[in-house]
């Protein structure tokens, strides 16, 4: 199967459009359809109908495998120019919000370094096609245990910090006077879902073994603050670590009694380290795990 083809239908199938996916890669539309229809041939099957462009069942099932196919090629040929190429004079280093926290920050030099921050499940892509030098990815975990993370490509990870975990609550919320908070006595709760901000409902669900955990309102974006305004203002409630919980207008942060978790963030790297974004791997690992 060849892999630009691949590429090509994915693209069409994204934009659900022939001619936005020609502008998107730089091709004819007339080249886009005869990708797909090479594509096609080659497997014995159509894969699009074209009044609206919707992939059929084929098209569906090449869908669940062509982007794990796509993404380790990309991170193949990322993997072998990082091998050749001279090493980078400057650090990218892409984040969830929340894996910033006191300590790492801390530890960061002052210089030399571009922050992006993305979604948790866009970072290991990040760092193994070389979008990004490094990777910081949190979540909850058991106090030591690794955190899951996509297997992408070989990448290698170092825990580099541990926290408490808490609840926010705005402050006339019933629960708001109570010491610690079960995880199991809050799935009929009403909870914002924000799996780039926040622990993801869909966690809470798997670490509670179950439950409602049921969304009052979703939100998809990254900044901690606009989250917190909104548990605030009463739409629901989130599992944050606790210092980004700590001093937030109006709410209440009420640790996590149990289960017993902590918000763990790891880095991660790919192979292969030279240069400036070596020496900072070196430097952050040593500092952060001599703090924990």
């Amino acid at each position: 199967m060849d892999p630009h083809l691949l590429r090509t239908y994915v693209t069409v199938a994204r934009l659900a459009s022939f001619s936005a996916a020609a502008r998107e890669l730089g091709y004819t539309q007339s080249a886009v359809s005869q990708h797909i229809a090479a594509l096609e041939q080659d497997l014995g099957a159509p894969l699009l109908g074209r009044r609206p462009v919707v992939p059929t069942p084929a098209g569906e099932r090449l869908l669940e495998h062509a982007a794990p196919l796509l993404l380790r090629m990309d991170a193949a040929r990322a993997d072998v120019i990082r091998m050749v190429a001279a090493p980078p004079s400057g650090v990218t280093l892409a984040t969830t919000p929340t894996a910033l926290g006191p300590r790492v920050l801390a530890a960061l030099p002052v210089s030399g370094v571009s922050v992006r921050v993305l979604g948790r499940d866009e970072i290991p892509a990040a760092v193994a096609t070389g979008h990004a030098d490094l990777g910081l990815v949190d979540g909850p975990a058991a106090p030591s245990d690794p955190l899951q993370l996509p297997d992408v490509a070989p990448l290698t990870s170092h825990a580099v910090a541990e926290e408490p975990l808490a609840v926010l609550l705005p402050t006339a919320h019933p629960l708001a006077g109570r010491a610690g908070l079960r995880l199991a006595d809050l799935a009929d709760a009403r909870w914002i879902d924000a799996p780039d901000a926040a622990v993801p409902l869909a966690r809470l669900r798997a670490v509670n073994g179950g439950g409602a955990f049921r969304p009052a309102l979703a939100y998809a974006g990254t900044d901690v603050r606009t989250l917190t305004a909104l548990v605030a203002g009463g739409h629901g409630l989130v599992l944050l670590p606790r210092f980004a919980a700590a001093a937030v207008p109006d709410t209440v942060a009420v640790p996590l009694a149990a289960p017993r978790l902590v918000h763990r963030t790891e880095l991660l790297h790919a192979a292969g380290l030279a240069g400036a974004v070596g020496e900072l791997v070196e430097d952050l690992v040593g500092r952060l795990s001599a703090d924990r």
